[in-house]
């Protein structure tokens, strides 16, 4: 019996710890539609999106890729609703193939007329 009350009290133990965590990693899916104008870092670790609504959002590419200061990027969005999530799509330089991941979203600056 001991040894079921202990079980039962780490599971729910793990629960409580990694709930807090899942709702702290919230996946952030932005509209192509929405999407204005996107600028790489000339680094090539990051490109800033400026959305319609005024809004700027900051993509952290998961390694370098330089190759984006020079050339343009393309995209194959999967999905019906037409949106690129954080650590879900991949791109690729137009003129020297190159291939980069998208990492992580985060909002520079929000929306017109909101505050954050």
């Amino acid at each position: 019996m001991s040894k079921f009350l202990f079980g039962a009290t780490m599971a729910l133990s793990l629960i409580a710890v990694s709930a807090p965590a899942l709702a702290a990693d919230k996946k952030i899916c932005l509209s192509t539609r929405d999407m204005r104008s996107s600028t790489p870092k000339d680094d090539g670790t990051a490109i800033t999106f400026k959305m319609n609504d005024g809004s700027v959002w900051r993509n952290d590419l998961k390694g370098r890729c330089p190759d984006l200061k020079f050339n343009g990027f393309a995209w194959t969005i999967r999905n019906p609703g037409g949106t690129v999530c954080d650590n879900e799509e991949i791109i690729k330089v137009l003129q020297s193939g190159q291939i980069c991941a998208l990492g992580k979203f985060t909002q520079v600056s929000p929306a017109r007329g909101k505050t954050m």
